[in-house]
């Protein structure tokens, strides 16, 4: 379309000449700033050729809802309109949200391999007050229908473009199993069928008995995971798919399913079939099982036997998105698990459980929290023993701050920059919570139990706040150095001296070989550096906090940096 043209005595002003000149230099700011942001995300990238192994991941764990908005118009659903108690509606976080991060390099900068995400099937469309005020389910463990997702997190195509996104980066995708219950009953969404679910007793947790066959709240109705009785779908979920459209095609694939295991059609083998076709149908690559105790162990067997036929599956029909060789991943929760001290029995005061043996590669540690008030070389010697030692059958999942736990490590954040070097510096799977590394509040005034822990990710501090970023970059270093060196996580340990504090950690196996030598608490400025026999004389380091570099000359190295922490690696 032609422009008209302007009258011929028309004469800019001054002014809309200042104003177009002032646009024309925002845009090329920005340009700019977005170039420079792409180049700094491709320099975070891993170093190619570094292989994975979950026992040195960055997992990073966000809720789906309050992350991330990337799709505005999502945010209303269901007539979720009453009005909820502090922090317990939805806020608007999504999918596509999480998508535009990864695409942003902001897990690339931060040195995550792998997200966790909370569930984002479809939950109940009303509301309960669980005791702390009126809840809708967006944390997303409220199961209504297995099969679909809701609507506020996305679309299934939202769900294929974020794994898809992921795996173009090297990330790993990570979703919640929820097999033990529904979501409430409430005035919109009825309680599944008796041949389904109990209702009670709750559990009081004395006995094996009474953590499992039993409801872990109120109207929070347990799924019979005990019965091997075949039962009907209920009435209302068929209702549903068949106004959907797809009630022809669930049934098809229910009746392949069963024929193929044998299986009798018991709820929780329809819940086990709906949760694998997550990794069949878009190729996830693991899942953080929710309240493992309080599921019967052989059931977890047999879901790990169905999730790696499902991968294999999807292996076979994508060889061209296959990241590795490495195996599905299962990570469970068994709520207050002292792993380190325990070992690999769960005790329920007259039962003891293994649950390694029944189905996970490992389980989150909730001791590690505790193990962080000890100084550096105590918990890094004694998870390396524990979790990486000759003979250990274990692995841990380590956190310093979580979505339901609230008792975390630095719950006021004055110890910000300290738990990201013992989390990200600690032998075993590193659980980033979302806003660790900006020091989100965790202290929210007028919320009740959890949401406290749950509040929108600090986006603005990030953009605008310059201790916040200075602490991101630490995280970020700290990230990026443990991505790329599985002896971080997954090596041994060896302290070469106390004062001033300097260890190695190392990893071999038949295909890889890696070493990195770490100081922390250091003098800032100039250091040399007494390390042994750590490294041949004439090697050459590159301190990956500072970029400094230095040669290894009589069994000493020499730095000047203006940091207290060296991460130092092979050039």
């Amino acid at each position: 379309m032609k422009r008209k043209q302007l009258a011929g005595n028309y004469r800019p002003s001054l002014m809309l000449l200042f104003l177009i000149a002032l646009f024309a230099l925002s845009c090329e700011k920005e340009k700019t700033d977005e170039n420079t942001r792409t180049n700094e995300s491709a320099e975070a990238e891993a170093k190619p050729g570094t292989p994975f192994d979950w026992r040195g991941a960055n997992l990073y764990f966000l809720l789906t809802d309050r992350f991330n908005n990337g799709n505005p118009e999502n945010d209303l659903n269901y007539e979720r309109t009453l009005p909820t108690a502090t922090l317990r509606g939805f806020k608007g976080g999504d999918i596509k949200g999480i998508t535009q991060k990864i695409e942003e390099g902001y897990f690339t900068e931060l040195g995550v391999n792998a997200i966790w995400f909370t569930p984002v099937v479809e939950q109940i469309h009303g509301g309960t007050d669980e005791g702390t005020g009126f809840t809708y389910a967006f944390h997303g463990y409220w199961t209504k229908d297995w099969t679909a997702l809701d609507p506020n997190f996305g679309t299934m195509e939202d769900l294929a473009e974020l794994v898809s996104t992921a795996h173009s980066k090297g990330i790993r995708i990570v979703m919640d199993a929820v097999i033990n219950h529904t979501g409430p009953v409430t005035d919109t969404d009825p309680q599944w069928p008796d041949s389904w679910v109990r209702t009670e007793p709750k559990c009081t947790y004395d006995s094996y008995e009474n953590a499992v066959r039993c409801t872990l709240v109120e109207n929070l109705p347990d799924i019979k995971t005990e019965s091997d009785e075949a039962v009907e779908l209920p009435e209302e979920l068929v209702q549903k798919w068949k106004e959907e459209g797809r009630y022809d095609q669930e049934m098809a694939e229910l009746d392949a399913f069963f024929a193929r295991t044998g299986y009798p059609r018991a709820p929780k083998y329809y819940i086990i079939k709906w949760l694998t076709d997550f990794i069949r149908d878009f190729g996830i690559d693991g899942f953080r099982a929710d309240t493992v105790r309080h599921i019967e162990e052989e059931v977890w067997s047999q879901f790990k036997e169905e999730c790696a036929v499902a991968f294999a599956e999807w292996k076979k029909e994508h060889p061209s998105q296959v990241l590795d060789d490495t195996p599905f991943y299962t990570v469970g929760e068994v709520y207050d698990y002292d792993i380190i001290s325990s070992g690999d029995q769960f005790d329920f005061g007259d039962v003891k459980v293994n649950y390694y043996a029944h189905g996970f590669d490992s389980m989150i540690n909730f001791e590690f929290k505790k193990s962080a008030n000890e100084n550096y070389e105590s918990i890094f010697s004694t998870y390396a023993t524990a979790v990486n030692g000759a003979g250990s059958e274990i692995q841990v999942l380590n956190y310093l701050t979580s979505h339901d736990d609230g008792s975390p490590f630095d719950k006021e954040r004055k110890r910000t920059m300290e738990t990201a070097t013992k989390l990200l510096l600690s032998p075993g799977t590193a659980q980033i919570y979302y806003g660790d590394e900006s020091a989100r509040n965790l202290i929210v005034e007028g919320t009740q139990g959890d949401a406290t822990l749950r509040s929108f990710m600090n986006w603005e501090d990030i953009e605008n706040n310059p201790e916040t970023q200075e602490l991101l970059g630490h995280w970020q270093k700290l990230g990026q150095f443990r991505r790329d060196h599985l002896s971080v996580g997954a090596g041994s340990h060896t302290m070469i001296s106390d004062a001033p504090y300097l260890f190695s950690r190392k990893y071999s196996n038949s295909n890889v070989s890696d070493q990195v030598l770490i100081g922390l608490d250091l003098e800032a400025g100039p250091k040399e550096l007494t390390i042994g026999d750590a490294f041949e004389d004439g090697t050459e380091l590159r301190d990956a906090y500072s970029n400094a570099q230095t040669t290894v000359i009589g069994g000493k190295i020499q730095l000047d940096t203006p940091f207290s922490i060296v991460l130092l690696e092979k050039i």
